[in-house]
């Protein structure tokens, strides 16, 4: 099992910017095309790009899908997308267009059903994104709180075959502040399924804490604005994998 970084675009009104908190009002720009920053972090080195549709989260229909297939078509690096995912045709359009893993999160709380649906019939190619607020899920771009706790509906799910738990604690992200470690070993322990991941990472030695649990179905971490802020490189983080 190997530890994989997987450095964050977000996209708002085709730019590449970062939320606090997932807060549209605390929004930093970071670049003009989200194609360009994808091409850098494949160029040094990344074999994932993590792209997530913040106007598709917050419309509940996609709204940058073209920078997300141009990214899929023309780079080397794989693709998962997230953000206004909300049918099964949402999950099609992207997966037959190249890219490679689609990430579920408010459908899954909204539509479990489908959600078990699509999970037996496309298996590893879904991802769900379990975005927490002091434990419970949130959707629609972290704009509405569920009464689910994250944990419950990550068991729920793995029955129906859920492969990858993307986990965010909507707390930390954008806020540099260290990944909630404790709640994503947590659900990585209680479901069995490997779990990403995301919010928080400030530093090296964040990644590091996390790989410490990869034998324990943490796989991966989500890098975002530390890499935007310089906290270091990507071609550093990269070398927390190996």
């Amino acid at each position: 099992m190997t530890f994989t970084i997987y450095p964050a675009i977000d996209m708002r009104g085709g730019k590449c910017v970062r939320l606090e908190q997932g807060d549209f009002n605390k929004e930093t720009v970071y670049g003009e095309n989200p194609f360009e920053v994808a091409k850098e972090f494949s160029e040094a080195g990344a074999s994932w790009i993590h792209m997530v549709d913040l106007d598709g989260a917050k419309e509940g229909s996609r709204q940058n899908a073209e920078h997300v297939l141009r990214v899929a078509k023309e780079l080397d690096s794989k693709v998962q997308i997230g953000g206004g995912i909300r049918s099964e045709e949402d999950v099609l359009f992207y997966l037959d267009q190249g890219v490679d893993r689609v990430i579920i999160g408010s459908l899954a709380v909204k539509d479990t059903e489908l959600t078990k649906q699509l999970l037996r019939k496309y298996g590893e190619k879904i991802a769900i994104g379990l975005d927490a607020r002091d434990g419970y899920v949130s959707t629609a771009g972290w704009l509405e709180s569920s009464e689910l706790q994250a944990v419950d509906l990550g068991l729920e799910l793995a029955e129906a075959g859920a492969k990858t738990f993307i986990y965010t604690d909507i707390a930390k992200d954008g806020m540099l502040s260290g990944p909630n470690v404790k709640e994503i070993a947590r659900l990585a322990e209680t479901t069995n399924v490997d779990v990403i991941a995301s919010g928080g990472i400030q530093g090296l030695g964040d990644l590091e804490e996390l790989k410490q649990y990869q034998e324990n179905h943490v796989i991966g971490s989500i890098v975002g604005k530390a890499l935007y802020a310089n906290r270091f490189t990507l071609k550093e983080a990269l070398e927390v994998e190996e």
